[in-house]
Formats: structure tokens, C-alpha cells, sequence
């Protein structure tokens, strides 16, 4: 039987990762972590679309030590969210260690239930610039992770090399772009759906949708010839 983890917050990456991963595995863990975010309705979203899309498992972790540790203006409501995207220095939204934490804790968690694979919705194309995004960075913990446990455990990142747009073409792809569209949070301010429109966050996820709108027939084209989905 086909298991995996999915590293879920409920925001439009995670969901559209789900959604796939519904599609190709038998059971479906997945991961919530609350570590005092700012925007923490994201897991009560998280919560209500585990429920609608019929996932095996849903676990909230607490992982508030991070918040302890990591200051962030994701994790300290007096610091200033950005507006727009910060092209030239490493976000204030960036939380140092979140998803080499996050990761580790879905590995443990793999191994014990004896899943092979973890999802996660990380991407260098279309982001913030996030170290921990990276590529590399996913190859690099996912070997450390497999040697210190001594199991084979690995770590798929589906959007990694797709923009926005093709994220969208994605949900689009399973008949799902309205449920991510409007019931994902995506937002650094916590609002469902669209959003504040003001954050960066919400800037690429808005810039992704109206790219796809756009050009629906060429990025849904771009999309397959990337994934082999057909």
C-alpha cells in the first residue's frame, strides 16, 4: 500500500501538493505545524480542507519552540509584513530553520508509520528567495535525513521548477482551481482566499492567477511538457 506525508499549512502550494498526492498514494498523512505564526487561521483552514478532500490522517504539531527561537515577522506581530516582493535582501518573513524543522519532524513521522515519501510545496522558481526553498537545499537535508535514520526516505517536491501560473494550472489540471482559489491561505496577514492584496505573499499568488487567466491553453501546455501529466 502506497502512503505518504504531506507537509500541509493549507495555503495554495500544500493544497495543490495534496491534491495531486490524493490522486497517486492509498493513504494520506498530513502535517500541520503551529508555531505561533501571525497567521494562524491558516490552520483551522488547514483543518476544514483536510475534512473536505478526505485524507487519511491530519496531525497539528506543536512546534511553538520555533517561535521561541526564530525571529521572524511571521513569528513577531510588532515587525512589519512586507508589501511587495524583496528582490535584492532575504525577506523579514523568512523563519530561519522552518522547514529543516518542519522536514525532520515529517521524517520521524514517516518512519514510524513506514512511509517512503514526504511532500512538501517548496519552489525556487516563482518565491520569496527563501534558502530553504531550494533545491539544493531539499537534496542536501533529504541525504542527511536518510543517513542518520538509515532508512530510504524521500522527499518530493512537485512545484519546485513550476512558477506561479503553473501552480494554478496545476489545481486546474485536478478540477480544483475554485477550492484553492477561494478556500486556501496563502496570505502573511491571514486572510482566506484573495487575501490582503497587500503582502507579498498575496502579490505572487495574485501575479500567478491573472498570468494563468491570461494564458490558460499555454501555460496548462508549459505545465504537462514540465510534469509528463497529460
Amino acid at each position: 500500500m502506497k502512503q505518504t506525508v504531506v507537509v500541509f499549512s493549507g495555503g495554495q502550494d500544500s493544497t495543490t501538493c495534496l491534491i495531486q498526492a490524493l490522486t497517486q498514494y492509498d493513504k494520506v498523512h498530513c502535517l500541520t505545524f503551529d508555531y505561533g505564526q501571525r497567521h494562524r487561521a491558516e490552520i483551522n483552514i488547514a483543518r476544514r480542507l483536510a475534512i473536505a478532500l478526505g485524507v487519511y490522517v491530519h496531525k497539528v504539531i506543536n512546534a511553538s519552540v520555533l517561535n521561541m527561537l526564530a525571529v521572524s515577522s511571521l513569528t513577531r506581530n510588532h515587525m512589519l509584513v512586507p508589501v511587495s516582493p524583496e528582490d535584492k535582501h532575504l525577506s523579514s518573513t523568512f523563519v530561519p530553520g522552518r522547514n529543516i524543522f518542519f522536514l525532520t519532524l515529517a521524517a520521524i513521522y514517516a518512519y514510524q508509520i513506514e512511509a517512503e515519501v514526504i511532500i512538501t510545496g517548496v519552489c525556487e522558481t516563482d518565491f520569496s528567495g527563501y534558502p530553504d526553498c531550494r533545491n539544493n537545499f531539499i537534496r542536501a537535508l533529504n541525504q542527511a535525513i536518510n543517513l542518520g535514520m538509515a532508512r530510504d526516505i524521500r522527499f518530493i517536491t512537485p512545484l519546485m521548477w513550476l512558477n506561479k501560473a503553473e501552480t494554478w494550472a496545476l489545481a486546474d489540471y485536478y478540477k480544483k482551481l475554485d477550492l484553492v482559489r477561494n478556500e486556501t491561505l496563502t496570505c502573511y496577514n491571514g486572510l482566506k482566499g484573495e487575501g490582503c492584496r497587500r503582502c507579498s505573499s498575496c502579490h505572487l499568488r495574485s501575479r500567478g492567477l491573472e498570468t494563468y487567466q491570461q494564458q490558460p491553453q499555454l501555460i496548462m501546455s508549459s505545465l504537462k511538457a514540465k510534469t509528463g501529466l497529460r
